[in-house]
C-alpha cells in the first residue's frame, strides 16, 4: 500500500508543476493554476494539495525526487504565494465559492499543520524558507478560526481538527474552548453511522477523519465511535467494481462517480488503531482506487509518512461483505427528532445551507455477485441497480401536482421487497386578518413582500400520494407504481441510465435532450454483456418534460406518460450473472 502511494505521489510532481504559474509580474505567481479555471487559489485542493504532494516527495528517502532542488524551488514558491494571498484577518478565499472563508482556512490549516510537522521532522536546512512561510500561515490563522463559522454540518469538525492542530502546536488553551464550543453541539451521527449530508463520496469521509484528528489531539475517544460506526456502514455501500453509491447524497456528490480513495487515511489509521480486519479491508480498496493524492487535508501518503506504523500494518484484510440485504437507519426514530423541528425556533429557515431534513431516512442495500440494489426514501429517485456494466441509475416519478419529483418519505421492508410511499400537501392561502395587516397596507402601494403572509389560513387543502412497490424476482424485480388520485394528473415514471450503453425493442420517440418517451414494448438496455430488459411503456400524453423535474443531460432516460389515477407495472429483467471465469450462473 505504502509503495503505492509513493508512486501516484511521484506521478504527479511533473504534473502539477506544469500547472504552476511561473510569470513574476503575475498576482498568482508561485500557486499552481486549477485545471478548469486556469486561476491558482491558496485551498485544500488546489495550491495547498500540490504543496502536500511535493513536500512529501522531497522528504521521502523512497521517493525520485528525494531531495530534488528544483521541486524544492517550486515548493519555496508555492509557500510564499499563500502568505501572500492571505487576508490580514487570516482566512483565504476560494473564488468559486466562499469569501474570507473560515472553513476553507480550517480545511488548509489541517492539512498544512500536517505538512508543516513533517517538514520539520525532517534535518534539511535547504527547507528554511518553506516552513518559515507555512509557520507564518498557521499562525496568522489562529484568529480567524478562534472568530469563524461555518455553513454545513461537517464543517464544524474541520474546525475541531483544525482548532487542535494549532493548539497542539501553541498551547493556547482559547483554541481549546472554541473547539469545545463546536463539539457542545452533539453529534449527528445515526445507530447506523450516517452523516447528516449522507455524502458517501465526500464528506463523511471528511466527517470521519477530522473527528479522528479532533480526537487524537484533544484527547477525546469517545469521538472515534460515530466513525467506526460510518466505516463499517460504508461496507454496504459500494457497488461491485468499488464505485460508491452516491445516489441518495443531499451534496455535489450525488450521482456523481467516486470510490474509496477519499477513506483510505481514516481508514488505515482506525485499522491501526482497532487492529479491525474490516477497516484494513477498506484501507486497501482505497488504496486499489487511488490515482491522485487529494486534497492536503486528507492526503494519505502525508499520513503514512507522519505514522510509520502505518507502513508495516500486521492487520490483514478481511473480505468485505458480498451477499447481504441491509436497512440503514430503518430503526432509526426519524419521525421523533422532526416532530421537535417547529420548537427549534428557526422556522424552517436557514442562510447559506440547508436543514437536511432527510438526516436518517431508511436506505435499503442489497448485493449478491454482479447485481447491487439500493432502495432511498427522500431523494429525488428511489431505486438504482447495478448490473455488470449494465446500469439503472435511478427511477423517478414526477407530476404537475407540486410540481417536480414526489419523494418517497417512508419505507417498509416486505417478506420479499419493499413499499415506498410519498405524500405531498399542497393548499391555498385566505386573506389576512384586517388587525393583522401592516401600515403599508393602506398607502397608496402596498407591496406583496411586505404583508405578513405566515398569517394566511390554509384553504382547499389537497394531498397527493404515489405507492411504488418493489418485489425481487427469479430474474429481478417487479415495481408497481400507483396513485388512486382521481383528478386529472400529468405523471412521469422516468427510469435513468448511463450513458455507456445502448437502448433497442419497444415504441420510443423522442422527447427533452437526453430521454426518450418509451410509448409500449419491451425496451433492452446493453452495455458490454450485461442488459437490463424493461416492459410496461405508456403514453397517456404528449407532454415531453415536467416543469420543476430535470432529467440528468449526460445520461439516457426512459419516460413513461401516465394520468392519474393509475396503476403501472413494470418487469425488470436482468441478464444472467456471469461468474469470474466469464461463463454463466
Amino acid at each position: 500500500m505504502y509503495e503505492k502511494l509513493v508512486a501516484v505521489n511521484d506521478d504527479w510532481v511533473n504534473k502539477e508543476a506544469d500547472n504552476q504559474i511561473m510569470d513574476s509580474q503575475s498576482r498568482f505567481y508561485g500557486g499552481v493554476a486549477d485545471r478548469d479555471s486556469g486561476i491558482a487559489w491558496p485551498t485544500h485542493t488546489g495550491t495547498l494539495a500540490v504543496m502536500a504532494i511535493w513536500g512529501c516527495a522531497v522528504v521521502n528517502a523512497d521517493s525520485r525526487y528525494y531531495h530534488d532542488e528544483q521541486l524544492l524551488g517550486r515548493l519555496e514558491l508555492a509557500a510564499a504565494f499563500i502568505v501572500r494571498v492571505q487576508h490580514t484577518d487570516g482566512t483565504i478565499s476560494p473564488g468559486w465559492t466562499n469569501m474570507h472563508s473560515p472553513p476553507d482556512t480550517a480545511f488548509a490549516v489541517a492539512g498544512l499543520a500536517q505538512l508543516y510537522e513533517l517538514l520539520e521532522k525532517h534535518e534539511w536546512a535547504a527547507l528554511a524558507s518553506v516552513r518559515s512561510n507555512i509557520r507564518l500561515f498557521l499562525e496568522r490563522s489562529a484568529p480567524a478560526l478562534l472568530t469563524g463559522g461555518c455553513h454545513t454540518p461537517n464543517h464544524r469538525w474541520v474546525l475541531t481538527a483544525a482548532l487542535g492542530f494549532l493548539y497542539k502546536w501553541t498551547g493556547n488553551k482559547e483554541l481549546l474552548d472554541r473547539a469545545d464550543a463546536w463539539l457542545a453541539e452533539g453529534i449527528d451521527c445515526t445507530e447506523d453511522g450516517e452523516w447528516t449530508e449522507r455524502s458517501n463520496g465526500i464528506y463523511n469521509g471528511v466527517s470521519d477523519v477530522m473527528l479522528y484528528h479532533t480526537a487524537e489531539l484533544l484527547g477525546r475517544p469517545e469521538l472515534l465511535e460515530p466513525v467506526r460506526r460510518n466505516l463499517r456502514m460504508m461496507a454496504y455501500l459500494i457497488y461491485p467494481d468499488g464505485e460508491v453509491v452516491t445516489d441518495y447524497s443531499g451534496r455535489q456528490d450525488f450521482g456523481h462517480r467516486h470510490d474509496m480513495s477519499g477513506y483510505l487515511q481514516v481508514s488505515s489509521l482506525m485499522s491501526e488503531l482497532d487492529q479491525d480486519p474490516l477497516f484494513a479491508a477498506l484501507a486497501k480498496l482505497g488504496a486499489e482506487a487511488q490515482y491522485h493524492p487529494g486534497a492536503i487535508s486528507n492526503n494519505a501518503l502525508l499520513g503514512f509518512l507522519l505514522h510509520p506504523e502505518l507502513r508495516n500494518c500486521a492487520v490483514e484484510p478481511c473480505s468485505l461483505p458480498d451477499r447481504y440485504k441491509v436497512v440503514i437507519n430503518g430503526n432509526f426514530e426519524r419521525k421523533h427528532y422532526l416532530s421537535q423541528m417547529a420548537s427549534a425556533g428557526h422556522g424552517g429557515r436557514i442562510f447559506h445551507s440547508r436543514l437536511h431534513p432527510e438526516f436518517g431516512a431508511p436506505v435499503a442495500r442489497q448485493h449478491t455477485g454482479q447485481t447491487s440494489v439500493t432502495v432511498m426514501t427522500e431523494t429525488n429517485s428511489f431505486f438504482a441497480l447495478r448490473h455488470g456494466k449494465a446500469g439503472l441509475l435511478g427511477i423517478q416519478v414526477s407530476s404537475t401536482f407540486e410540481p417536480g419529483f414526489i419523494k418517497m418519505n417512508e419505507m417498509e421492508q416486505l417478506e420479499n421487497g419493499y413499499l415506498l410511499s410519498g405524500t405531498e400537501s399542497k393548499c391555498y392561502y385566505g386573506p389576512i386578518a384586517s388587525d393583522s395587516l401592516p401600515e403599508t397596507s393602506k398607502g397608496q402601494v402596498s407591496p406583496w413582500y411586505l404583508l405578513p403572509h405566515q398569517l394566511r389560513q390554509p384553504t382547499h387543502v389537497q394531498q397527493h400520494q404515489v405507492q411504488a412497490e418493489l418485489t425481487e424476482t427469479v430474474d429481478g424485480w417487479k415495481l408497481r407504481v400507483c396513485c388512486d388520485k382521481p383528478d386529472v394528473l400529468m405523471t412521469q415514471i422516468s427510469f435513468i441510465f448511463g450513458k455507456d450503453g445502448e437502448f433497442s425493442g419497444g415504441e420510443r420517440a423522442p422527447g427533452e435532450t437526453g430521454t426518450q418517451l418509451w410509448k409500449d414494448g419491451a425496451v433492452t438496455f446493453t452495455a458490454g454483456d450485461d442488459w437490463i430488459e424493461l416492459d410496461g411503456g405508456a403514453f397517456e400524453h404528449r407532454m415531453k418534460s415536467i416543469r420543476g423535474a430535470a432529467f440528468p443531460a449526460d445520461c439516457q432516460t426512459l419516460v413513461v406518460n401516465v394520468l392519474t389515477p393509475y396503476e403501472r407495472t413494470f418487469h425488470i429483467r436482468l441478464s444472467p450473472s456471469r461468474d469470474k471465469e466469464g461463463g454463466r450462473q
